[in-house]
Order: structure tokens, then C-alpha cells, then sequence
């Protein structure tokens, strides 16, 4: 893989995610009823990190769960390991509530209806609206992220690479041209 841009650095990765907080509070008239779902494994760490702007923005905590979408992808042949069973609890009641769906990267939109699909066999939340750090283009399906970090056009030869303090020690966006080994 072949570098080709940093995107987004540590700051611009906050200042996205502030941004996202103050578009939740705005498009939800507060925070009642809201609950934050990251989908395992970076949407999670994000969906933490809206949660506490948005304690810091409005002074009221809200409840962040996570979703594994594992058994819910339609592309499970074509996964070299086979899914671990995976406990269908989400940390946090969804039911009647509104749903910030987090993840890091939008791209053909099958994490997401896999996260969709996961969230509503455990309950039937108010709404579901979708967060992303990335939207990259190329959707396969009729889904779009209601709050947006950067929107990202690219080649489908592109790779975008998002990195967070929590799992990989350095927040950052990068665009690589090349596959992935």
C-alpha cells in the first residue's frame, strides 16, 4: 500500500467529533431518549468519546453500548474465520429510545444494515440514526449516516485507514492506494 494523504490528524479527528455531538444534541432537540451504539470495533471507542462531549455540551450523561455485528454480516463466506457466537446484549436498553448507530468508516453500507438488523433483534428502538467518522462513497445500498465527520470521495482501489488513541495509540485518517495484504 502506498500512502497517498494524512486526511484527518488528532485535532480535526476531535473537532469531527465535537461537531457530530453538537448536530446529535441539535437534530434530537436534547439528548432524552437518546442512547449511543458503537458498532464493535472502532464505532465503540468513538460512540464513548460522542457520549462525553455531549455529557460536557448538555451535563447529562448518555448511555453508550456497543453492537457486534458478526453474525449479522451477508458476506460471512467470504470471511476467512468463521464468527465467534456473540452475546446479543448491547450494554445499554434501546427500546423506545433513539439510536446514534457510531461507526468509523461508511462504505458500502453492509456494517451498517448488519448493525441495523443486530440492534433490532434486541429490541424496537424510537429511531435509528447513523453517525460515521468517514463517508468514502461507494454505498451497495439505500443508507446513508444522518452526521457526518468527512465526507471522503474515493476510488474503490483506495483504502482509508482510521486510526484511534484507544486500539492503535494515535488518532489519524489516511488514504493508501493499493489492496490490503
Amino acid at each position: 500500500m502506498i500512502l497517498k494523504a494524512n486526511l484527518l490528524d488528532e485535532k480535526a479527528v476531535r473537532r469531527s467529533l465535537v461537531r457530530i455531538s453538537h448536530e446529535i444534541i441539535e437534530k434530537n432537540k436534547g439528548v432524552e431518549e437518546l442512547v449511543l451504539v458503537g458498532i464493535k470495533r472502532r464505532g465503540y471507542p468513538l460512540a464513548e468519546r460522542i457520549g462525553a462531549h455531549i455529557e460536557s455540551i448538555e451535563g447529562v450523561s448518555v448511555p453508550v453500548g456497543y453492537v457486534d455485528i458478526s453474525l449479522y454480516r451477508d458476506d460471512i463466506t467470504e470471511i476467512k474465520d468463521m464468527p465467534k457466537v456473540n452475546n446479543s446484549d448491547l450494554g445499554v436498553p434501546i427500546k423506545g429510545k433513539k439510536v446514534i448507530l457510531v461507526d468509523d468508516v461508511l462504505f458500502t453500507c453492509r456494517t451498517a444494515r448488519a448493525a441495523i438488523d443486530a440492534i433490532i433483534d434486541v429490541g424496537r428502538p424510537q429511531s435509528i440514526q447513523l453517525a460515521v467518522l468517514i463517508d468514502r462513497g461507494h454505498k451497495e445500498l439505500p443508507i446513508r449516516a444522518d452526521y457526518v465527520g468527512k465526507n471522503i470521495p474515493t476510488s474503490k482501489s483506495e483504502i482509508i485507514a482510521v486510526e484511534i488513541e484507544e486500539i492503535d495509540g494515535v488518532d489519524s485518517v489516511k488514504i493508501y492506494e493499493g489492496t490490503v495484504i
